[in-house]
């Protein structure tokens, strides 16, 4: 059995970076975001790529420490908000965007992984979303072609894993990190705690070791991205 258990997110990355490739991150605003391969991904300088997501993190952290060092040449998203380094690189023509609705993204997603090229939604008929794209009838209601996403690497994270790359993800920072899993060509997973071969019951993993080449071990930050309380 190939060995998928790597030391750091740089070495995990080791020998599949190159300019231009495309990139699938899992997450949601900053929950569930492999922070840690984001970052190995700044540090490693590689540029021009194009990255599959549904935003594009904050200012200072997630993705958007991408955006800072000018690594990202599109995002194909679902939400720009708080992201102004973001917004004012598509305003001002320097970064390319598609936008897409949050659950065509995810199943253009889910569609890669599984092998299906194409599918037709309703969603976005109408709208700037479908514009360019092959519209078809079926049953009285017009649809829209979506390709399904296959990207040369997908980056996810998850609460827990084991060597063979079983993945369990935590509440509501599983997201789009299944989906995300299974449309790279080659999958590298961030978890917080690897766990012994067999002790990740079949019933409750989420995402199998098949889709995943390489996982590694790490602290999180888990930033909150809008934190709100209550008057004492």
């Amino acid at each position: 059995m190939a060995n998928k258990v790597y030391s750091t997110a740089a070495e995990a990355l080791d020998g599949l970076l190159f300019d231009g490739m495309t990139i699938a991150a899992g997450g949601f605003g900053l929950c569930g975001i492999p922070e840690l391969l984001i970052s190995a991904l700044r540090d490693a300088g590689v540029k021009d790529l194009t990255v599959y997501s549904n935003n594009a993190g904050v200012d200072d952290f997630g993705l958007g420490i991408l955006l800072q060092t000018r690594q990202v040449k599109k995002m194909c998203a679902s939400y720009v908000g708080e992201n102004a380094e973001f917004m004012r690189q598509y305003l001002s023509g320097e970064l390319e965007l598609e936008f897409n609705p949050q659950g065509t993204l995810a199943e253009r997603m889910r569609a890669g992984g599984a092998g299906i090229p194409g599918f037709y939604t309703r969603t976005g008929v109408g709208t700037v979303v479908a514009e360019g794209k092959e519209h078809k009838e079926f049953d009285g209601e017009t649809y829209v072609l979506e390709r399904g996403i296959r990207t040369d690497l997908s980056i996810v994270k998850a609460w827990k894993g084991d060597a063979q790359g079983n993945l369990i993800y935590r509440k509501t920072a599983r997201n789009f990190n299944p989906m995300v899993a299974t449309c790279g060509k080659v999958t590298v997973a961030e978890v917080e705690e690897i766990v012994p071969v067999g002790s990740l019951g079949a019933d409750a993993i989420h995402t199998p070791g098949i889709f995943v080449q390489r996982i590694i071990q790490g602290p999180h930050e888990k930033r909150i991205e809008q934190r709100t309380t209550r008057p004492a």
